[in-house]
């Protein structure tokens, strides 16, 4: 067996019953294989095991009391997959799915993902067991606060920076920072995301958005085509979603779908400045869906369908992991569609991203389609670390520098793999030479 089979077959019995986490190894280890075997050094110095392995995992409970007196008892965990490139950098994820398995897959992904933007950001994730439907702020605020008192001590702006995810937005960065700031004493960028009045960076919430627009930017000029009049569906009505629509629109582009998990809103001659505006506002005001808005304006709501059911040219899924699988991704093919872009981590299936190489679709993986947002994150990193705030101006032409950087890294490293239009196995190349060279270079530990 090669070296890479060997690490295989030991991730496998390593990790057995986390199917989350070997499914992401498994896939960075088909795409890496040949790279991973050149340098007889890396196998000496078990680079992949230890890139598989995570520096730091811990568990810890977390006790809250809610609003009727009840004591509730929930799981947390943080991940700290790395550090040879910078302090731990990935989000915390507040949902009733998460466990170890799914924490540890994100944080085996976010080091790939950091790696490729050039900045100096190690990986990490966390998160926990808590479903915050129906939660009232109160709720949400001791919930956070008991959350960060068991993990205050594992952090800090030069050992590792949580940011937020699904279930931790703006809000429950602020509850965090204070609780934080409360235990320690001392006011430093501990966490990204924050309000841009007390921290945060201008952009912030638009950036992986906006990011992954101007990632699929570079993926059409490379084939000679431009936005402009494109048919797009996307998939989602959260923040990825509605920020990606914003910036196509203002580009020329026809978004013709959103969607959430109770069916999909079509706009058969694309969602205007306005009608994406009244979209926005169902997430925002109580009791009003997407639904609402059926036979309004040209819009059409079709109850439990998917963005992948519109004729489109560029399918851009920014929902959730796993949302799109083998059928769709067929059905896209016969629809028309070239181009596909992840706006949210790992939402094509493994069957799916097989259809697309084989029907030649121009597939951006989310490690580098989606950085947008961990880069951003960096820049604010940057920021609190000088005590200074850049102008919204400089943060988004950084954003665009370094979303280039990202296509073309994957780009060239799939050029140099013999694999030009493969950019998920080009962005695990170099995200792995970078990874690798920084362990080989600060030795064993």
């Amino acid at each position: 067996m090669s070296h890479v089979d060997d690490v295989r077959a030991w991730a496998e019995e390593r990790f057995a019953g986390q199917d989350e986490r070997l499914s992401a190894i498994r896939s960075v280890l088909s795409s890496i294989g040949a790279e991973a075997e050149r340098d007889p050094e890396h196998r000496r110095l078990r680079v992949l095991e230890r890139l598989i392995t995570p520096e730091q995992t811990i568990r810890f409970r977390v006790v809250w009391e809610d609003d009727a007196g009840e004591v509730h008892v929930n799981e947390g965990w943080r991940v700290l997959q790395s550090t040879q490139l910078g302090p731990g950098k990935g989000g915390l994820r507040f949902h009733r799915s998460v466990n170890e398995s799914i924490v540890s897959f994100l944080a085996f992904e976010q080091q790939f993902k950091n790696a490729l933007t050039g900045l100096a950001l190690g990986a990490a994730k966390g998160g926990a067991d808590f479903d915050a439907h129906d939660r009232s702020d109160r709720e949400m605020m001791r919930f956070c606060q008991a959350f960060m008192t068991e993990l205050h001590a594992h952090i800090g702006a030069r050992t590792d920076v949580p940011a937020g995810d699904i279930g931790v937005g703006t809000r429950e960065i602020g509850y965090l920072f204070g609780q934080y700031r409360r235990i320690v004493g001392t006011w430093d960028g501990v966490l990204t995301g924050k309000g841009d009045t007390w921290g945060g960076s201008l952009l912030r919430q638009e950036a992986t958005g906006y990011g992954l627009v101007y990632f699929l930017g570079h993926m059409l000029e490379a084939r000679d085509r431009t936005l402009e009049g494109e048919r797009i569906a996307v998939s989602g009505a959260g923040n990825v979603a509605l920020h990606a629509a914003e910036k196509l629109i203002a580009d020329g582009a026809k978004v013709v779908t959103l969607s959430n998990s109770r069916g999909v809103l079509m706009a058969e001659d694309g969602f205007t400045a306005d009608t994406l505006e009244k979209a926005r506002g169902c997430r925002y005001r109580s009791g009003t869906t997407l639904a609402d808005l059926d036979g309004s304006h040209g819009l059409r709501w079709v109850a439990d369908g998917k963005a992948w059911e519109a004729e489109c040219s560029i399918a851009l899924p920014c929902a959730t992991q796993g949302e799109l699988d083998e059928a769709d991704a067929r059905g896209l093919v016969e629809r028309g569609c070239r181009f596909v872009a992840e706006g949210a981590n790992m939402p094509c299936t493994e069957e799916a991203i097989g259809v697309f190489r084989e029907e030649g679709v121009y597939f951006g993986p989310g490690k580098a389609a989606n950085a947008g947002g961990v880069s951003v994150s960096g820049l604010e990193m940057a920021q609190n670390a000088k005590m200074l705030r850049w102008a919204r101006e400089r943060v988004d032409e950084r954003l665009r520098e370094i979303m280039q950087d990202i296509f073309r890294r994957a780009r060239v490293a799939a050029e140099e793999a013999g694999a030009p239009d493969d950019l998920l196995r080009g962005a695990d190349i170099a995200g792995y030479r970078r990874l690798a060279d920084a362990l080989v270079a600060q030795g064993l530990g």
